[in-house]
């Protein structure tokens, strides 16, 4: 599989980051090629998510946890999930997440890339 780059994905860190880039570009193909399970390459119902940033938080071995930031219709949210990868045929692809009931934290900095804190921004 040839990340965004059209470079060979060698790590499920580097998956995960060409599949939020895909998210971003609205690129289902990718997405539905990038997955151990037969999914659609529809992305209608995406139409209003504007990806605002990824923050990785964690990765090792065939797991990548990571916060993604987006705004749906005007309202800020955060997606927090701990994805799993498998490797098939030489090539990783994603394979389940555990997602998380995270909120975003009113003292982090605010994800639509003003410089100040959630709660003096968006909040």
């Amino acid at each position: 599989i040839l990340g965004i780059c059209m470079k060979k994905i060698e790590t499920p860190l580097e998956l995960m980051k060409s599949r939020y880039d895909a998210f971003v570009r609205r690129d289902g193909e990718y997405l539905a090629r990038t997955t151990t399970k037969k999914i659609s390459s529809d992305m209608s119902g995406y139409e209003n998510i504007e990806w605002l940033k990824l923050d990785i938080l964690d990765a090792k071995d065939d797991e990548v946890e990571f916060k993604a930031y987006y705004k749906d219709n005007d309202v800020l949210g955060v997606l927090h999930e701990r994805s799993k990868f498998v490797k098939v045929d030489g090539e990783w692809l994603y394979d389940s997440g555990e997602l998380f009931n995270t909120k975003i934290q009113r003292n982090e900095a605010c994800p639509c890339g003003s410089g100040r804190k959630y709660k003096k921004c968006c909040a």
